[in-house]
């Protein structure tokens, strides 16, 4: 493969591409494909520190500015919701706009707006101060947006033959990022005052900006045929496309109602709290990757995957309360176990869905390019994103109606319902396939049968 993406494209389906470019992988990194890494890494490690370092100390701040509670949710909100629109238009016009310059534009944006929520405090309180956290945090879900879809789309360039397990290396860093934000913004922040967290992070993300310019490499396609709507029409795509959207809210309804869970069943510290996310983070990141590479190795267990980990998933939010028909007691050690179970589930159902999604699309005619992993990469970070903004709002929601239990266990309803959705539909698909397998053998016979008289 070439710096100018002629190369042969990747055969997903059977998990089998060119005999070459397998080896290599597994054997040593080509320099251009290292620098790829290493780019990727950078911003999923930046991004989620920036994402997450909202978290200990910017509800306060807000209140201390006239915010209300609802308003600082939709201050949070409105990051996925935006993400979810730049996601498909990025995705849709990756080619034409250059992978390259919307991964590092995307990067020099987000350290930008990172620096800027830095002085918010320093905005007169009240409309103008809630105004303003919108245009700063719409203008960082925007520009995660391009720097993440880019990056999908030349990682899937770079390594064809391995996509799912060089997608679930890079969780690690994601996953470091999440762990890593919230301590040390809480940290700085302790130390130093509100400006300091957004300004060191805002700084560390605009020097990679300079070394991804020089290191990472860059790929040109001519622009594809086919839409996002062609995508998503393809039932396979559209149901592992939901498959997405109910992990993402999974994960997305732990974050406003799962600390005020712990504090009141359990009375710990508040910072302590941080402690009990650490072993849902910490058992996904570790996860991923394994599962990244089975699904790249043996391509058929990303069925069983994707199934199983959602069925696992619901199980575990049955049991986070635990639901109350259970009879089962609230214990602490428990929660942590539960949350440590539901990050292995997490990565064994997350991880295969864009390899998934990329073989369905090679398969039903889109052309093996640039263009096409623009469209997959859009469309998964649109529906991870509907997930995160779907998860907070109606988990804030129900935690107040009906309590944790509950509101958990119809969180895993969701997991539950998306997964037998998908195995009935890799059920169908299977019996279809022997089918028409059938039907070959048959033609083939009746064929030789009808020569036989000729012949003699």
């Amino acid at each position: 493969m070439d710096a100018s993406g002629d190369c042969e494209g990747p055969r997903l389906p059977g998990g089998d591409g060119p005999p070459g470019g397998t080896r290599e992988t597994s054997r040593q990194l080509s320099r251009e494909q290292l620098f790829v890494l290493i780019s990727a890494a950078s911003i999923n490690l930046g991004s989620m520190m920036c994402y997450s370092i909202l978290g200990p100390f910017f509800p306060k701040e807000a209140e201390k500015k006239g915010a209300s509670n609802t308003v600082t949710g939709m201050i949070f909100g409105c990051y996925a919701l935006f993400d979810l629109l730049a996601s498909l238009v990025f995705g849709k016009y990756l080619v034409h706009i250059g992978a390259k310059f919307m991964f590092v534009a995307g990067m020099f944006v987000s350290g930008g707006v990172t620096v800027l929520f830095g002085v918010l405090d320093q905005v007169p309180e009240g409309p103008v101060f809630t105004a303003m956290c919108f245009l700063v945090r719409i203008a960082d879900a925007v520009s995660f947006a391009a720097a993440i879809t880019a990056s999908f789309s030349i990682l899937a360039k770079a390594f064809p033959n391995s996509v799912a397990t060089v997608l679930g290396s890079l969780e690690i860093f994601s996953g470091l990022g999440l762990v890593l934000g919230p301590p040390l913004g809480g940290f700085l922040y302790q130390s130093f005052g509100y400006e300091v967290p957004f300004i060191f992070l805002g700084c560390i993300v605009l020097l990679m900006v300079p070394l991804n310019m020089y290191i990472l490499p860059n790929y040109d396609s001519d622009p594809g045929e086919h839409s996002f709507w062609k995508l998503i029409t393809l039932p396979k795509i559209a149901l592992i496309a939901f498959v997405i959207n109910s992990l993402s809210s999974c994960f997305g309804f732990l974050d406003p109602t799962l600390s005020l869970f712990v504090l009141e069943k359990f009375n710990l510290p508040a910072g302590y709290v941080g402690l009990v996310f650490l072993g849902l983070a910490l058992s996904y990141a570790i996860s991923s990757p394994l599962f990244g590479l089975l699904s790249d190795k043996i391509p058929h267990l990303r069925k069983w995957f994707l199934v199983l980990g959602n069925i696992i998933t619901a199980g575990c939010y049955m049991l986070l309360g635990p639901i109350p028909v259970l009879h089962i007691q609230s214990q602490l050690w428990l929660l942590v176990l539960i949350l440590v179970l539901n990050g292995v589930s997490a990565g064994m159902s997350i991880i295969p869905t864009f390899p998934e999604i990329l073989s369905c699309a090679y398969e039903n005619g889109f052309e093996e390019g640039l263009s096409t992993l623009g469209l997959v990469s859009g469309l998964f970070s649109a529906m991870w994103s509907v997930g995160a903004f779907m998860g907070p709002t109606l988990g804030g929601f129900l935690y107040e109606k009906i309590g944790f239990e509950w509101a958990a266990a119809v969180q895993g309803l969701w997991a539950l319902t998306s997964g037998l959705a998908m195995g009935l539909f890799y059920l169908w698909e299977h019996a279809q396939r022997r089918r028409s397998k059938l039907q070959n053998i048959l033609g083939t016979e009746e064929e030789q049968t009808a020569l036989l008289p000729d012949e003699i």
